[in-house]
């Protein structure tokens, strides 16, 4: 089902390069000049307290925002890299149209039927192919935003909490499919809040306070030792303003 060709030709090429990051938006300056190196090609999870700047650091990886500064992907400026990008936001965006429209919507022009059904059948909605996709539970319209982006063979993947108040099912469904995704070539950048999601999905972690990465480092390090104060009192349950 997954087959995109790798973003970096080797390990020590920058898979995502990110160079005095600004976005000041209504005069406010809302992410400040935001350095980032990976080269871990497996699931990159942003952390942070409510308000840290992770969903607007996404939406700026994916072209949305008006930023200063310099994004690259395998170093690939980022308007070249937006046609193989694909998004899942927290709130899914779906068509007035059934299930199997809307997968047909985001199919290439060789999108094959039988691709639509092996997606529908991984995300457990093939039987739900004809029925309209707003009528779907949250849990289900999820799996259907995921099932969607993915047909588009993306080679960057950006999650915005896909998983927040889903149930326990269609967030197991959502995993596994990321960790297959990431494990075929696809480069996954996960915003989430649950730790134990991050434990079970992250190669690094990107934290974020106050519109300012404080740490980034495998999740091993991220979650046994984590440098920064800021980290730490995530982890400890603190409460960061």
């Amino acid at each position: 089902m997954f087959n995109p060709q790798p973003l970096a030709s080797n390990l020590n090429e920058l898979i995502l390069s990110v160079s005095g990051l600004y976005l000041n938006l209504g005069g406010q300056t809302l992410l400040s000049g935001l350095n980032l190196n990976c080269y871990e090609a497996g699931v990159t999870l942003v952390m942070g307290a409510n308000g840290a700047g992770k969903s607007l650091l996404l939406r700026s990886l994916h072209g949305l925002l008006p930023v200063e500064g310099d994004i690259r992907f395998a170093g690939r400026a980022l308007p070249e890299t937006l046609p193989d990008q694909a998004m899942v936001f927290q709130k899914p965006t779906l068509l007035r149209r059934t299930v199997r429209q809307n997968m047909e919507f985001a199919a290439s022009v060789d999108g094959s039927e039988a691709q639509i059904d092996t997606l529908l059948e991984e995300v457990h909605l093939k039987e739900k192919a004809d029925q309209p996709a707003r009528r779907l539970s949250g849990g289900e319209q999820q799996r259907l935003a995921l099932a969607r982006a993915l047909l588009t063979r993306p080679k960057i993947l950006l999650l915005d909490e896909p998983t927040a108040s889903l149930d326990p099912g269609s967030v197991m469904i959502i995993e596994r499919l990321i960790l297959e995704a990431s494990s075929a070539g696809v480069k996954v950048i996960f915003v989430s809040h649950d730790i134990g999601q991050a434990k079970r999905l992250a190669a690094d972690v990107v934290f974020l306070h106050q519109g300012a990465i404080t740490e980034h480092s495998t999740a091993q390090h991220f979650f046994s030792k984590p440098s920064s104060r800021e980290a730490q009192a995530y982890l400890a349950g603190e409460l960061l303003i």
